[in-house]
């Protein structure tokens, strides 16, 4: 691809009888910033390392702006790195520390020290020059970290997991931060979590990974919108899933009994009447009414069994039909109490048919 920062070809890299990237194939465009997602063991950061050097794929090719890299060694691959544990030399200072890689590469002090200047006034640390680490909050250790990554102006910028050290009010910060850098800058930039918050705020483009290979990629918007797998679904949000049999198709739509009613959502192309499927509805898609509402499509009685405050949400276990049991969120302003009847409507209904 013209626009492709990043590439990987078919790659593929083993540990014994462990596969842990199964021919993945993967482009980041120039400029994008895409998030690596999934659960520890799912090759995420297999193939970071593999892009960085630091380990070599079995198979497959790795490209860097058009550039074969798969055997370029790490210090010629033009890659800033921000790591999880901030990886901060303690007898530096922070200006030190930032200037590290440019000593490396015997750039002259004075260009060195405007550089410096230059990168700590980006992430706001400019008063802090002379500070030591330990003399700094996580938040702040990782905006050096930051910083450091970026002053040599590489072609792409790696994030190994960078927030997960810090605690949660640091971590939305940190996530504003580094999407403000990126795209001010215009860097590439490859960031690798399990965190789906972070996915979904800071990226341009997801890569959900399972067990070694691409799952789903898409926008973050696509992703929890409309996931094509359970495993996307439940990986990205809260979600309710029912188990039923198609009824009936009729035009566009079918009737599926799953728990004891009858529920309306669209059909799926080759799945016909006896056919069993997947329900998939998430947690804020599911309206409460009281218990005198009028019956409509898809509106069911269901029973309150627990209820817990969550500030502005509610969250609501509702037993529905033959034991089944959702987990419903709603605005605080309207509470029911456990115990309490109500109506549910479900406006959305998404559906996967399964193969036994």
């Amino acid at each position: 691809m013209a626009d492709a920062m990043i590439e990987f070809r078919e790659m593929t890299k083993r540990y014994a009888n462990l596969v842990a990237n199964d021919r993945l194939s993967l482009t980041i465009e120039r400029g994008e910033l895409m998030t690596l997602l999934g659960p520890s063991g799912c090759g995420k950061t297999t193939a970071l390392r593999c892009l960085t050097g630091y380990i070599r794929p079995d198979e497959g090719r790795i490209f860097l702006d058009g550039k074969d890299v798969t055997h370029v060694p790490t210090h010629q691959r033009e890659l800033g790195m921000v790591f999880q544990n901030f990886a901060l030399f303690p007898h530096m200072t922070v200006q030190d520390n930032v200037a590290f890689p440019l000593m490396i590469r015997n750039v002259s002090k004075p260009e060195r020290e405007r550089m410096v200047t230059d990168s700590l006034r980006m992430v706001r640390l400019d008063c802090y020059a002379t500070h030591y680490p330990r003399q700094l909050s996580g938040g702040q250790q990782q905006r050096v970290g930051l910083a450091r990554a970026l002053i040599y102006h590489p072609k792409v910028l790696l994030l190994d997991e960078p927030l997960s050290n810090l605690d949660a009010k640091l971590r939305e910060e940190m996530r504003f931060e580094i999407k403000e850098v990126v795209t001010r800058l215009g860097i590439t930039a490859m960031y690798v979590t399990h965190d789906q918050g972070e996915a979904l705020a800071l990226s341009d483009r997801v890569a959900i990974m399972n067990r070694g290979r691409l799952e789903q990629l898409g926008t973050p918007e696509e992703i929890y919108e409309s996931p094509r797998s359970k495993f996307v679904a439940e990986f990205i949000g809260l979600s309710n899933f029912l188990e039923g049999y198609v009824q009936t198709v009729q035009g566009g739509d079918m009737v599926v009994m799953a728990s004891g009613v009858s529920v309306s959502t669209p059909a799926l192309p080759e799945v016909g009447p006896g056919q069993k499927v997947l329900l998939f509805l998430r947690p804020n898609e599911v309206e409460i009414l009281p218990q005198e509402a009028p019956a409509g499509t898809n509106v069911f009685e269901a029973h309150v069994e627990k209820a817990t405050y969550l500030g502005d949400t509610m969250d609501y276990r509702l037993g529905l039909g033959q034991g089944a049991e959702l987990r419903v969120q709603s605005d605080a302003r309207r509470r029911y109490q456990a115990g309490e009847n109500v109506r549910l409507r479900l406006p959305r209904v998404r559906s996967w048919a399964v193969t036994e």
